[in-house]
């Protein structure tokens, strides 16, 4: 019941701004969400290729043919990882300017769903380097390519989980008293030494 009403300053209390969905914010989320998927693996196979170049192996194929995806992966991150900054850029400061906006359904799908296959990724990129060493392969080529991933998804995962957070979670927990948090007054949780509004500490007008 309580978890209703806003955080603020002001009484009486209002109700809080309920998650909404718009078709537009659907599309530069989406677009968004695009473009850092691409950028995220165009980084990663980049850098697969980069170590193949530096730690070459005779016994991988793909060493020799590493020149077209290189290219490939660069021409990409020339177009997506600018329009993701543009798009994360915007979105940010329009979120800061509405609050509202931060309990966006859209944003907040879009968001957690990038949390998740960031965690699948840690996690499959930790399963992988256990294999590799249970089986006696944990090579420095092998490790420069997992910590490459582990990074790239760690740095995805720091970054969104800050975005996700709720503002009115971060307020809280920075005054967790009752004093901080009208909608605890609404409720009737009066901290001890003030009265309602118009009245004296007595409780009396």
């Amino acid at each position: 019941m309580l978890g209703a009403w806003a955080e603020g300053d002001f009484l009486p209390p209002v109700p809080r701004p309920r998650p909404y969905l718009s078709a537009r914010e659907a599309f530069v989320y989406g677009l968004m969400f695009l473009a850092l998927a691409m950028t995220t693996w165009h980084v990663t196979a980049l850098g697969f290729r980069l170590v193949d170049r530096w730690i070459p192996s005779l016994t991988d194929p793909a060493t020799y043919y590493s020149a077209d995806a290189i290219r490939w992966s660069i021409a990409s991150l020339v177009v997506f990882f600018p329009l993701f900054l543009v798009l994360n850029q915007r979105t940010t400061r329009a979120a800061r300017r509405v609050q509202g906006l931060r309990r966006s359904a859209v944003r907040r799908w879009f968001g957690h769903l990038t949390l998740f296959l960031a965690t699948l990724a840690l996690l499959g990129d930790l399963i992988s380097v256990i294999y590799a060493a249970l089986g006696g392969d944990l090579t420095l080529r092998f490790l420069a390519k997992a910590g490459l991933v582990a990074v790239t998804a760690g740095i995805v995962l720091v970054y969104f989980r800050g975005e996700m957070a709720d503002p009115d979670d971060a307020a809280r927990d920075a005054c967790p008293h009752a004093a901080c948090h009208p909608r605890g007054w609404a409720g009737g949780a009066w901290p001890a030494g003030h009265g309602r509004a118009g009245q004296g500490a007595d409780g009396k007008a």
